[in-house]
């Protein structure tokens, strides 16, 4: 993005009505273009938002980031520099670079790097904090040629590490890849020596608008992909199976073929952390079976459900396996070597996202590895991730069972042994409730969304509730597959979100949750925040099933009087 480009985007605000994002920026130098950049960012990301970027005092960024020791629910973005570590690693300051003074600069950067990992240890408990260590190139202090690294080097980049290691493990903290940036900005490109000396503003505009960028991506945080759905030949594989049988297909090093083989192995760790995978593929079934169970691939047959081949269109079996899924054509990946395949598909489900596989391209293959752990990766592993998977099979084997002879869907309920966990625990919030409202789309009472900082400033009103429901029964444990979040007061309660994820339906699951915010609260009557969405009928359905009207309210009379049985085991942790 040009400078130009951002006061353009700045300039286009939306109206004083929007919702406002609130950030504090601190750095140790004058924010200047960064600030400019990183609002244009975050404005593009967040469409919908008037941004607000507060900054601190200039050459104080530990003193700017212990200032704001009292905020809460709020959005931290700080820039931290080598001379934030020690004055002297600046080129404004003459403090000295003479060799005797060099023992002293290791001990001075290792107590400033305390102090601030105590000021961020004190805002990550209570806010968002997207955070950037030193970038730019150290400068020449030590007495060494260039080419040669210096002990001190070696200490500051130690530091460097040591901090950022400290720093990862906080729950808030996120720090941008330096890697990342490596890549997107060149490290001889960073520094403007003659904007540092003249204003105080250290970095070329190039590197400013890069930086920004990871920072407004880590405030942003997206919600990842859910699911990959891959073709076979020449994609998952060398070879095309039906001409060469499985002895032919290969992935290997001595066949040219390994990145088939990362491939693989990229699946295998996004299946591992609850990214889902599919196959569709024209193919034999039987071949494929016998192809997985005698080649045995990196990304094993139990990691994959489903596996759809035959000699239809890729179409087809992609709306199948999406369907098994029960998730958005918006959250699913496909990845294909074929063009054509890739467009057939785009043309029947315009909201997935196709990719080809470079097949004969080594170098843009594992790029393309690159690509999809961004749109896969996440900050976390949850339990719940653990969990998709199995919670999909399950529903799959629960959906047989009930088409067994003599079953209806009351007896199967009544022997399936629900068992609902529900916590009110509301301070610390659980992680798992704001990935569930911001992800979920059918059982969605409005489609309402929440930044993390917007979630923290709602759940700390005095009168405010959040239920975060766990599941299982005997085919296995879902997780926390539901929320709620209100205001309970007088015996009333106000619902302002209800998410429930599908994995969980027909279980009457929601049915037990209301009735025990009712019981839980004693309250006659609830009211909901519901809004219509292209996706959210389920909800709708829900709410006929227990009055004919239009959803709005709840009595306690009307839940009793037309709920249906909840064979479920509800506890309160």
């Amino acid at each position: 993005m040009k400078l130009v480009e951002a006061l353009e985007v700045l300039r286009n605000s939306p109206p004083a009505e929007s919702p406002l994002l609130e950030i504090q920026l601190a750095c140790g130098f004058t924010p200047l273009h960064l600030q400019t950049f990183l609002g244009a960012h975050l404005r593009r990301l967040f469409p919908k938002h008037r941004v607000s970027i507060t900054t601190g005092a200039f050459g104080d960024l530990t003193g700017n980031l212990e200032r704001l020791s009292q905020l809460k629910g709020g959005t931290v973005a700080a820039v931290v520099e080598w001379k934030d570590l020690d004055p002297r690693l600046g080129i404004r300051i003459l403090g000295g670079w003479k060799p005797s003074q060099l023992n002293e600069f290791a001990e001075t950067v290792h107590a400033h790097a305390e102090r601030l990992l105590a000021a961020i240890e004190i805002l990550a408990g209570k806010n968002t904090v997207a955070l950037a260590l030193p970038t730019l190139p150290i400068p020449p202090v030590a007495f060494t040629p260039g080419w040669c690294m210096s002990q001190l080097e070696s200490e500051l980049l130690g530091s460097r590490a040591s901090l950022s290691s400290r720093l990862s493990n906080l729950s808030g903290v996120r720090i941008a890849s330096q890697q990342k940036l490596d890549v997107v900005s060149p490290i001889a490109d960073r520094f403007d020596a003659k904007a540092e000396l003249n204003t105080g503003f250290p970095y070329s505009l190039v590197h400013a608008d890069k930086l920004s960028g990871l920072l407004a991506s880590l405030v942003n945080n997206p919600q990842p992909k859910k699911g990959l759905i891959t073709d076979l030949d020449n994609t998952f594989w060398f070879g095309i199976l039906g001409e060469v049988s499985p002895e032919g297909v290969s992935w290997d090093l001595d066949h040219h073929t390994l990145r088939h083989g990362l491939y693989q192995q990229l699946l295998a760790s996004l299946a591992e952390s609850g990214v889902l995978i599919g196959i569709a593929s024209k193919n034999d079934p039987a071949l494929v079976e016998e192809a997985f169970r005698q080649r045995q691939p990196v990304l094993a047959q139990e990691q994959i459900f489903p596996i759809v081949a035959n000699w239809g269109p890729k179409s087809e079996s992609v709306r199948r396996i999406i369907e098994a899924w029960n998730i958005g054509t918006d959250s699913v990946v496909f990845v294909d070597d074929s063009p054509l395949e890739l467009a057939e598909v785009q043309a029947a489900h315009p909201g997935i996202e196709c990719i080809l596989f470079p097949k004969d391209d080594d170098k843009a293959a594992y790029e393309l590895l690159f690509q999809l752990r961004d749109k896969f990766g996440k900050t976390a592993v949850t339990a719940e991730d653990g969990l998709r998977l199995e919670s999909l099979r399950a529903s799959a084997a629960i959906a047989m069972a009930g088409r067994g002879e003599g079953h209806t869907p009351e007896r199967f309920l009544q022997e399936a042994g629900g068992k609902l966990a529900i916590s009110f625990v509301r301070n610390p919030p659980d992680p798992r409730a704001l990935e569930l409202i911001n992800k979920t789309n059918q059982f969605n009472l409005n489609g309402k969304r929440h930044t993390e900082a917007s979630w923290q400033k709602y759940l700390a009103n005095p009168n405010a509730f959040l239920m975060v429901a766990a599941y299982e029964d005997k085919f296995g444990p879902l997780g926390k597959i539901a929320v709620m979040a209100g205001r309970a007061e007088d015996g009333t309660v106000a619902i302002d979100h209800w998410v429930m994820s599908c994995r969980a339906f027909s279980r009457r699951i929601e049915h037990g949750c209301i009735q025990k915010v009712f019981a839980k609260f004693g309250a006659r009557e609830a009211s909901f925040d519901y809004v219509k969405t292209e996706r959210n009928q389920p909800v709708l359905d829900f709410f006929r099933e227990l009055k004919k009207t239009e959803v709005s309210s709840l009595s306690k009379q009307e839940l009793d009087a037309n709920c249906p049985a909840v064979y479920l085991e509800i506890q309160e942790r």
